[in-house]
C-alpha cells in the first residue's frame, strides 16, 4: 500500500546486490512509502529467486504503484494461493469474511455462484473447502475469464448471470459477489494509482455505488433455491439503502457483516422460503 501523500521515486542502485542486502531493500521500499517494506521486499526476493537483475526490474515496477500481485504474480487469500495476472483485479483481504461466510452457507454438495470473479479467488477458496460443491463463476473481462480459468473455476464471460448454464436456475444455495460498489463520485478519493493500473469498470457502482448491487438483488432469485442465501460485498451506509429492497423482492434475515473496526463490509440474506 502507497503512502498517498509521497510519490515513489526509484533511482537505480546499480552498484548494490540487493539480492545480498535485503535490509537496503526493505530501506528502498520504506523510504518509497510502502508501509509493509518487510514483507514486501521478502516477496520480491522469492520472486527474483537469486536474480539480481530480475529484483532491480520488479522494484522499478514496484515503485511506479503497480500492484505488487501482479508483479509476483500469486496472492494469499483465506490460505489458498491464487494466481493474479497483470491488468485482474486483485482480490483483497476485505473480502475474507465474506468468503467465510459464504463457505459456511454452502453445503457439502452444493451449488454457488460468484459474480465478478476477477481472478477466480473466491470461487477457488468454495471448491478448496468444499471439493464435492459446483461452483461457477462470470465476468465481463476476458482477462479475468482467463486467470480464473487457470486457476481451476468454471468461469463463464459475460455480464452477471447472463453467461451462466439455464440448468442452475432454481438449484444454486449460494451466490457471492465482490461487484463494483463504489459511488461514482468517490472515485477520485482511491489510492491515487488506482486507476493508473485498475480499470474504474471494476469499482464503479453507480451513483450511489448501488446499481450494480441491485441487479444482483433483483436477478439472483431466479437462480437461488429457496432458503438460498445471497451475500454481496458493500460499504458505507449501502445495507441500509438497501434493506426495503431486499424485503420486497423476498429476502428475509437480512444481516450486515462488518469487519474488526466495526465498520460495514458486505450484506447477508436468504432466500424466503415460501413463495
Amino acid at each position: 500500500m502507497l503512502d498517498l501523500g509521497r510519490q515513489p521515486r526509484f533511482h537505480r542502485p546499480r552498484n548494490r546486490d540487493l539480492i545480498k542486502d535485503p535490509g537496503a531493500l526493505t530501506a528502498l521500499l520504506a523510504d518509497a512509502g510502502f508501509v509493509a517494506a518487510k514483507e514486501e521486499a521478502d516477496q520480491l526476493l522469492a520472486r527474483a529467486a537469486g536474480d539480481v537483475e530480475l529484483l532491480h526490474a520488479l522494484l522499478e515496477r514496484r515503485l511506479t504503484g503497480e500492484p505488487l500481485a501482479w508483479i509476483i504474480g500469486r496472492v494469499w487469500f483465506c490460505g489458498v494461493e491464487i494466481r493474479v495476472d497483470p491488468g485482474v483485479y486483485v482480490p483483497r483481504w476485505q473480502s475474507e469474511p465474506l468468503t467465510r461466510r459464504a463457505i459456511e452457507r454452502l453445503p457439502a454438495t452444493g451449488v454457488a455462484i460468484d459474480l465478478c470473479t476477477g481472478t477466480g479467488a473466491i470461487a477457488r477458496t468454495l471448491t478448496t473447502a468444499r471439493p464435492s460443491a459446483r461452483v461457477v463463476a462470470s465476468d465481463i473481462d476476458e482477462r479475468a475469464v482467463a486467470c480464473a480459468a487457470a486457476n481451476g473455476v468454471e468461469v463463464y464471460r459475460g455480464d452477471l448471470f447472463e453467461p451462466l448454464p439455464g440448468t442452475l436456475a432454481g438449484r444454486v444455495d449460494v451466490v457471492v459477489g465482490v461487484v463494483p460498489y463504489v459511488p461514482t463520485p468517490a472515485l477520485p478519493l482511491l489510492q491515487r494509482d488506482t486507476f493508473a493500473f485498475e480499470s474504474p469498470l471494476a469499482y464503479d457502482g453507480g451513483p450511489q455505488g448501488t446499481d450494480i448491487l441491485r441487479r444482483v438483488m433483483i436477478d439472483s432469485p431466479r437462480f437461488l433455491r429457496r432458503g438460498g442465501a445471497l451475500l454481496l460485498e458493500l460499504g458505507g451506509t449501502q445495507a441500509d439503502a438497501l434493506r426495503d429492497d431486499l424485503a420486497r423482492l423476498g429476502y428475509v434475515d437480512v444481516t450486515v457483516l462488518h469487519d474488526e473496526d466495526g465498520d460495514a463490509r458486505g450484506i447477508e440474506a436468504t432466500l424466503r422460503s415460501n413463495p
